[in-house]
């Protein structure tokens, strides 16, 4: 069988990580996810993935963050249903399959250009690929602007340099009538503490950003309004999780403060 072997940089190679993460949930006795296609593509990936280290906290955590974004798709697909879907910093995420989306919605996956080629070769064509650096304008030409749209950037914020998140941002809400954006929200400690998380140590990345406040993309002049702060601490299905990591989660659910550093999902409508 082929086995696909990615040449990314230290930022692109943060897909594998997650794309890891997914594929352990997926072989879970009970899997919070259970996306079995990412397993079966992490198998096909020519690349060392016992490297990253990845911890079960990192599993579960990756697997619940997806899900929820998930279901955030499927509901706007279900009150918009010939909405656009943007999945930005798409890397090789099986969203597309996983929601499975009527033929009437438009499904634009983005990434940097090496990724979608990757993406392009080892998974069937479900959307419409878009290969672009996020940072740069005019990307977004080729997406229709008359529909309403639905923008999800897992994992991406942290990553963007300086102010380049609320440029792209206002770009994206000034091109759609209206929308919503969902994205996993980082305080700055969590972004901080992320230089010293093993896996982000082994792909030698330094720096990432973060925000402590739901409401500051709000400032940011892109005409966004926050819907939902969802702690994740908090979900239900963190009675999947593993002990002693269960019971270590729901202490720490008790605490906003604590909750917000943890893990957090943002909704926004503009």
């Amino acid at each position: 069988m082929h086995r696909w072997k990615p040449e990314f940089g230290l930022i692109q190679e943060t897909l594998l990580l997650t794309l890891h993460a997914r594929a352990l949930d997926a072989k879970l006795p009970s899997p919070i996810l259970g996306d079995t296609l990412s397993a079966e593509l992490a198998d096909n990936i020519d690349y060392d993935f016992h490297k990253l280290k990845v911890k079960p906290n990192l599993v579960v955590t990756t697997a619940l963050r997806a899900k929820k974004l998930d279901d955030v798709v499927r509901a706007y697909i279900a009150a918009h249903p010939e909405c656009v879907v943007l999945d930005l910093g798409c890397g090789l995420d099986t969203r597309v399959f996983r929601c499975d989306p009527p033929p009437n919605v438009n499904w634009y996956d983005i990434d940097f250009p090496e990724v979608v080629s990757l993406r392009s070769e080892c998974l069937p064509s479900r959307s419409h690929l878009i290969a672009a650096d996020l940072t740069h304008p005019g990307w977004l030409e080729t997406i229709p602007g008359d529909r309403p749209a639905v923008i999800i950037a897992e994992g991406l914020f942290p990553f963007m340099p300086g102010g380049s998140f609320q440029q792209m941002t206002r770009e994206l809400t000034s091109h759609f009538p209206s929308g919503e954006l969902a994205l996993n929200g980082y305080t700055r400690f969590a972004a901080w503490a992320m230089k010293y998380h093993p896996t982000i140590k082994t792909l030698g990345i330094k720096a990432a950003q973060g925000f402590d406040d739901p409401h500051e993309p709000e400032s940011c002049g892109a005409g966004l309004e926050l819907v939902k702060e969802e702690m994740l601490t908090r979900a239900p299905e963190v009675a999947r999780f593993p002990q002693p990591l269960r019971a270590l989660t729901r202490l720490t659910a008790r605490s906003t403060a604590l909750a917000r550093h943890g893990a957090r999902l943002l909704r926004y409508q503009f």
